[in-house]
């Protein structure tokens, strides 16, 4: 019996039907490479926590548990392992230019009794080796980066992406490893949104179109069986 997913309350059956292949397709196991590599998005203070404008605590947090796990496992095996986060000074202040064309207006301001918000949460501190992709504020790890040129030098064919958020961020990166032919997991434990319709919406619209989103108890038992091949 395949896991549930996490849209199955949301999803009318109208719309599963649409799809050529239906609910046949929803089933599916993960169909993925044997070199996988984890890329784990945006997973700061200024995301996870609801004392910064752009974080919420209740989603946030429980995704920092799962990326654990899953941070623990891929360790283990050895995989290439990436973070993104925005700039390398978490003090930096963003120009108009670097801003660029976001629609969202007016952020009220992050209380000075706050750390800086874009920095690494510490129960997913980088290790020495792993890599952390400094996008700027650019949605995609892959935008103006050389994340796909560090997948390519390290052999990788799959690209197990998480963090925050679901239909931002982490879709903008899903989407543009989908474009640079590789195969893409989600792990839907390990990505959160402020959002729970737009979590929920853009999970199974990747699920249909670009990529497996599986349970993170599925993506360990893929990883098991892929690094024990």
């Amino acid at each position: 019996m395949p896991a549930p997913k996490p849209w199955e309350d949301l999803i009318p059956t109208q719309d599963v039907t649409s799809f050529a292949s239906g609910a046949a397709a929803i089933a599916r196991p993960i169909t993925a490479g044997t070199r996988p590599a984890l890329v784990i998005v945006d997973m700061t203070l200024a995301f996870v926590d609801s004392a910064y404008p752009t974080g919420h605590s209740e989603t946030g947090w429980p995704a920092v548990a799962a990326n654990a796990t899953l941070l623990d496992a891929a360790r283990q095996m050895g995989l290439p392992i990436f973070f993104t986060q925005a700039y390398p000074d978490p003090y930096h202040v963003v120009t108009p230019a670097e801003r660029g064309r976001w629609k969202t207006q007016g952020a009220p301001p992050v209380s000075s009794d706050l750390p800086p918000g874009d920095v690494i949460v510490d129960q997913l501190t980088p290790q020495p080796g792993e890599i952390i992709i400094y996008k700027g504020a650019k949605p995609s790890g892959f935008f103006g980066t050389p994340l796909a040129s560090f997948l390519t030098f390290s052999g990788v064919d799959t690209v197990i992406v998480t963090g925050m958020t679901t239909s931002g961020c982490v879709r903008a990166t899903a989407l543009d490893a989908f474009q640079h032919n590789f195969h893409v997991i989600i792990p839907h434990e390990c990505a959160a949104d402020r959002s729970q319709i737009s979590h929920k919406v853009n999970l199974f619209d990747m699920h249909m179109k670009y990529l497996d989103v599986a349970s993170l108890e599925e993506t360990l038992a893929y990883l098991s069986a892929t690094t024990a091949a």
